[in-house]
């Protein structure tokens, strides 16, 4: 059987990469993606990249190689380092066909006793770098799939009962930090589809579901923050005040909310209350207000209190954002 390898650190997954991987599986029955930790490249974790292969390529069989050599170049003693260790996590495999985009692959080919393809040495048929990207993912965006910049952007979720600013401050965030924002979808739904002021239980779940969609669809033209107004679990909790309970899809998304955005700032109702057509009165966002901070605090979701007037709430959540990096620990105080 014609097995073949191509490995990398894939740090990010570009198009180059892809471009190795498809003449790859165009040449043999079996492909082996062997993807190397990169401590030196930390915002970007080894099981990250190393799920985009999996998800885009179900075929192709990845290994992640951990504790590899960093160091890098075409001195003999260094080749020899990443020969012998290429050797031992294969453990036995047997590579007939290596591809690589890279000077390295000469030795590596020869290591393996396996026929060596070079694809696109000289970035003629994909004329970009992981460095590149790296340095601006924005503006190299149209070098990556979908799935792959999603994971360089910050989802930014602001929560809170109706007239609380999350509408208002999504908005300046966008044009502050000029990237996209995802407006309360649920509002829009409710103002074409409500009766008696109520929506159906289905309904809601549309609402969640729709939310998502759209959602996706801005992720890749964010730079850096996509900042959302409301999830699911705000839909959860106008299920539960308009009907006394939620339908477990619901419930399902709220929790999966939990894990999909990475910041949560709650807007507190600490500002005049704007007495719209569309809502139920000072008292209801009280109590909505209650309800949605208690959801908070129950599933243990992480969140800021954002109070005071636009400018005061600005200045809290830049320092959030300052502060925060994807794929990174928490700075100590």
């Amino acid at each position: 059987m014609k097995t073949g390898l191509t490995l990398g650190k894939f740090a990010p997954l570009h198009k180059g990469h892809q471009f190795v991987i498809e003449t790859a599986l165009n040449e043999v029955e079996h492909l082996i993606v062997l993807i190397y930790d990169c401590p030196d490249i930390e915002t970007l974790p080894l099981p990250v990249r190393a799920k985009w292969i999996r998800k885009l390529y179900p075929t192709v069989e990845v290994m992640e190689a951990w504790g590899g050599p960093t160091e890098m170049g075409l001195d003999p003693h260094v080749t020899q380092m990443h020969d012998e260790y290429l050797l031992r996590i294969l453990a036995g495999k047997t590579i007939t066909h290596f591809f690589s985009s890279e000077p390295y692959g000469e030795h590596v080919s020869l290591a393996l006793k396996a026929k060596h393809f070079l694809v696109d040495l000289d970035r003629r048929h994909i004329p970009i770098s992981g460095t590149a990207i790296r340095s601006n993912p924005f503006a190299n965006r149209s070098h990556l799939d979908p799935l792959v910049y999603r994971d360089h952007i910050t989802k930014v979720v602001f929560l809170g009962a109706p007239s609380t600013g999350k509408s208002t401050i999504v908005e300046a965030l966008a044009e502050r930090y000029k990237t996209t924002m995802m407006p309360e979808y649920g509002r829009e739904y409710w103002e074409a589809n409500q009766i008696d002021r109520r929506l159906t239980h289905k309904q809601l779940i549309e609402i969640a579901t729709g939310h998502l969609e759209r959602e996706e669809t801005l992720l890749i033209n964010a730079n850096r923050f996509l900042f959302v107004d409301t999830d699911a679990s705000t839909t959860l909790q106008f299920a539960r005040y308009y009907h006394g309970c939620a339908d477990e899809t619901l419930v399902r998304m709220a929790d999966e909310a939990k894990s999909r955005y990475e910041l949560f700032f709650l807007c507190q109702p600490d500002i005049p209350y704007d007495d719209t057509w569309d809502r139920s009165g000072d008292a209801s966002r009280a109590e909505m207000h209650r309800r949605v901070e208690s959801d908070l605090l129950a599933r243990k979701v992480p969140f800021v209190r954002l109070e005071g007037d636009l400018e005061t709430r600005l200045a809290k959540v830049d320092a959030v954002l300052n502060a925060h990096s994807l794929f990174q620990p928490v700075a100590s105080a």
